[in-house]
């Protein structure tokens, strides 16, 4: 039975071969994420992985790693606080914040950190349908 409080973490990174899948699947093909030299040039000094590409740890959490029977996507509202590049490990952390047992649903704090710096680069929250059987 999950309860406020409850956490799951999952270690992950991305490769530049993901992003190019990424850019080639969503049509998103801006140079920020698949050239070198765009990448370079930028703010950041290197290609970063799209923002949506670092969030869908999330899906993957709710989809197939916590739970993954029990889950249905409602919400997520997502903030980007710093780029996230390819070839580093990240943790993501999903907590159960609040719970509607009337509603069967239930409401997630989402985060991303860097694990080398500590760094958070996402923050959010997702509202989840979820079995009865989960939350009382």
């Amino acid at each position: 039975m999950l309860q406020i409080g409850d956490s799951f973490r999952h270690k992950f990174s991305y490769t530049q071969d993901d992003v190019d899948t990424y850019a080639r699947v969503s049509g998103d093909t801006n140079p920020l994420h698949i050239d070198e030299a765009a990448g370079a040039a930028s703010m950041f000094g290197r290609r970063i992985i799209h923002g949506f590409l670092g969030a869908s740890v999330f899906t993957k959490i709710f989809g197939a790693l916590w739970y993954a029977d029990g889950h249905v996507y409602m919400s997520q509202n997502i903030k980007w606080l710093r780029p996230m590049f390819t070839d580093r490990t990240y943790e993501a952390v999903v907590t159960v914040k609040e719970i509607f047992p009337d509603k069967n649903r239930i409401l997630y704090n989402c985060e991303v950190f860097d694990v080398e710096t500590g760094d958070q680069t996402i923050a959010g929250e997702a509202m989840l349908l979820n079995k009865k059987q989960y939350i009382w």
